[in-house]
């Protein structure tokens, strides 16, 4: 699963940024189920930030959001994100120079499905 939390930064406030967001993702990157996690900055728009984690299960990433030191580092900064869809799941993926493998949703077709 694909997190991507958007964030609309002010210049002048990016240092305290940063030093906020890299503390998130450290408790992030502690909890059983994290993959991998980067903080991006937009190259058009220094203005744009986001802090993208992939995690190996929805359940991981909500056991993670429980845990203290996500909710004391993390969930503040997380509120801060723009008020938009975060969570994917990967439908197609491919490796370098491989085939794209593709895979069935895990959401339900609709009710009772």
């Amino acid at each position: 699963m694909l997190v991507v939390n958007r964030f609309v930064v002010a210049e002048e406030a990016a240092d305290g940024f940063t030093e906020r967001a890299h503390a998130a993702l450290a408790a992030l990157a502690a909890r059983p189920g994290y993959r991998s996690g980067q903080l991006v900055r937009g190259l058009d728009d220094p203005t744009a930030w986001c802090l993208v984690t992939d995690w190996e299960s929805v359940g991981t990433y909500r056991r993670a959001l429980g845990a203290f030191d996500v909710k004391v580092h993390a969930t503040p900064l997380l509120a801060e994100s723009l008020d938009e869809p975060s969570a994917f799941e990967p439908l197609a993926t491919a490796e370098p120079g491989g085939e794209v493998s593709v895979r069935a949703s895990d959401r339900s077709v609709g009710p009772g499905r």
